[in-house]
């Protein structure tokens, strides 16, 4: 079997960034890659071509690897709907819900499922490059464990520890992960990446040196803070924003959204073209007043419409966003957000809650079913081509009403626009030229610039960066040898 599992000392060390490199520089090389992830806990998820649902990383990876993705790339994605419950997706399809108190016992099944998915990818491909979830030395979790040290224990697959310098007491946190683990477990480490490093290497050369004759794993090297590097995000809401893209998107910006930012947030990504668009503004926000001021409000989904919207209301943002669309201010509502701009909402199904009122603010009517809608859409608007992807089990119904015009899927009524689909802002033209005629509802002249990249090929950039920084900073040599290429 060939395979590496990147682990990392903490959450958001870099493991979905280095896989992401990896996967490049080795299809770059000819080898056959394929990213896997036993289990995400996100609600960030994509749609496959077949109708698969798996985490947004995966999907990315699979880009990088050059292969279509599937649902053996991330068997097994627990999506949360409260503190103490997830929904499970198991092989991109729904598979019911795992409470907290379940969770030491109820993964003996699901680990099958994921050991199983990554034999099938084994036997596919020369490479399986697995990412871990948080940390391997969560040593409370260890017990049923088949994302981190379960699975490289069951495969005998050497781990690679990513850790992140920028937080500081990285040395330590490689140390003591190390330390945390068990005999057998210690024994599959092979070793240590820095990441995010900013200053002289010189400086952090001694540090290094120690860490490798203290645990005897050497350091297969530092990677550098890359600007403009993302990574379709699973835990924070605006992956681009988060990664510091807001300041570049902003020079000289003439529009500002703010993005509502939900408590259960879900494939809130659709804003990251925007935040990457030039002359545009992104904020996240919880703020009615930043609600009230900005030019252009985007309420995105939820993974507990009824529940977010309850929340809404508690922080008067619901009242903010009622007077922005009186006054004739934008705001856009995709997928929950657009089920609580409904009339009404019918379910029984997400929250049990029944039937609650919406905003009132599109005459649709909401009805949540059991059966899940994963598709991948395509269509036009404004002579704009847009493809798209559909995760919810909430259903729209639009009566019809001469004020309405068709919008994607959904509707428009005046300056509130709604749509269940996601992705659609990945689409250049049709990213364009929407938020030009929300702008003009806004009061505010705003043409695309001419030279800006395409998302897409910003995605395809930042991906070859990642290549460039693993070839360049990383002891590729060794980084074969361990995956026996």
């Amino acid at each position: 079997m060939t395979g590496v599992l990147v682990a990392g000392t903490t959450s958001d060390a870099g493991k979905s960034l280095v896989a992401a490199g990896l996967c490049r520089w080795l299809a770059r090389r000819g080898v056959r890659v394929a990213p896997f992830k036993a289990q995400n806990m996100s609600n960030n998820s994509m749609v496959c071509a077949d109708g698969a649902e798996i985490g947004r990383a995966q999907w990315l990876q699979a880009r990088a690897a050059g292969v279509e993705p599937e649902a053996a790339f991330n068997p097994v994605l627990l999506k949360p709907g409260s503190d103490r419950r997830s929904h499970i997706v198991a092989m991109g399809k729904p598979f019911g819900v795992l409470d907290a108190g379940e969770y030491a016992t109820g993964r003996r099944a699901l680990a099958k499922l994921a050991f199983d998915a990554y034999r099938e990818l084994d036997r596919r491909f020369d490479v399986v490059v697995c990412e871990g979830a948080g940390s391997p030395a969560e040593v409370n979790l260890r017990d049923g464990d088949y994302v981190n040290m379960g699975l490289a224990r069951e495969f005998g697959l050497p781990v690679l520890v990513v850790g992140d310098i920028d937080r500081g007491g990285v040395l330590a946190a490689m140390y003591g992960t190390l330390a945390l683990l068990d005999r057998e477990d210690q024994d599959l480490v092979a070793g240590w990446v820095v990441n995010k490093f900013r200053g002289d290497l010189g400086l952090l050369r001694p540090g290094l040196a120690t860490l490798t004759e203290r645990t005897g794993r050497p350091v297969f090297g530092v990677l550098p803070w890359l600007d403009g590097v993302w990574i379709d995000t699973e835990d924070s809401l605006g992956a681009l924003a988060a990664a510091g893209w807001a300041g570049q998107g902003a020079a000289g910006a003439a529009i500002r959204v703010a993005v509502v930012r939900f408590p259960r947030a879900s494939n809130a990504t659709d804003v990251d073209a925007l935040v990457a668009e030039p002359g545009v503004a992104v904020s996240l926000t919880a703020d009615p007043d930043v609600v009230a001021t900005s030019d252009i409000v985007v309420l995105p989904g939820s993974r507990a419409t009824v529940s977010d919207l309850r929340w809404l209301t508690e922080r008067g943002l619901a009242d903010a966003v009622k007077a922005r669309a009186a006054a004739g201010k934008p705001v856009l509502g995709v997928c929950g957000g657009y089920q609580m701009l409904a009339t009404r909402i019918a379910d029984d199904v997400e929250s049990g809650a029944g039937t609650v009122d919406g905003l009132g603010l599109l005459p649709s009517t909401v009805d949540f079913t059991a059966e899940k809608v994963l598709a991948t859409p395509v269509g036009r608007w404004r002579g704009h081509a847009v493809r798209a992807y559909e995760i919810h089990h909430g259903r729209a119904t639009v009566p019809e009403n001469p004020d309405v015009e068709p919008f994607l899927d959904g509707c428009r009524r005046g300056p509130v626009w709604g749509t269940m689909w996601h992705g659609a802002f990945d689409n250049d033209g049709f990213r364009r030229a929407w938020l030009a005629e929300a702008a003009a509802q806004a009061g505010i002249a705003w043409t695309p610039r001419a030279d800006a990249p395409g998302f897409a090929d910003l995605r395809e950039r930042m991906l070859d960066s990642l290549a460039d920084a693993i070839g360049q900073h990383l002891d590729t040599e060794a980084l074969r040898r361990l995956m026996k290429l």
